[in-house]
């Protein structure tokens, strides 16, 4: 039962991050119930795997609300878009801090692809009107997906 549960919980944040990542590339938007989602499945996945309130959930607690802090700032900064924010936040929320750092590197560094891409695409497009916009929860998406990669295949060896 727990590893069904567990297989479960990772199947249903995989749909939700691609959802988010698609959302995010057709419209530069993703939808708030997909981040509260996210959010709220965290205390089922801690549950899953008997963290214990004190210290585990609490250090989980506390090293989101840092990574979610840190990021309102790039959001106040004009950097990064809200459901962004939110999405790197509920996923603080499920990640211990090696991989949560992990995924954070990886997401800065597709990021970085994915703008580079686009701007080139508009300069090649000679399109004009302002920034261009990036979906950065494509990138975070792929981030988390590369980072869980290892607890999703490792429920089926």
């Amino acid at each position: 039962m727990g590893e069904l549960f567990i297989t479960l919980l990772l199947v249903a944040l995989a749909l939700l991050l691609v959802s988010a990542g698609i959302q995010d590339a057709r419209t530069r938007e993703i939808a708030n119930w997909k981040n509260a989602a996210i959010a709220l499945m965290a205390p089922l996945w801690w549950w899953a795997h008997g963290l214990a309130l004190w210290p585990d959930v609490t250090v989980q607690v506390g090293v989101a609300a840092l990574v979610f802090a840190f990021f309102v700032g790039a959001f106040a900064l004009g950097q990064m878009g809200g459901g962004d924010v939110k999405m790197i936040g509920a996923l603080a929320l499920w990640l211990p801090v090696q991989p949560l750092v992990w995924m954070l590197v990886l997401m800065s560094l597709i990021g970085g692809a994915l703008t580079l891409i686009m701007v080139i695409e508009s300069k090649w497009r000679a399109k004009t009107g302002g920034p261009v916009e990036i979906p950065y929860g494509v990138a975070i998406a792929i981030a988390a997906l590369l980072v869980l990669r290892e607890p999703i295949f490792n429920q089926f060896g």
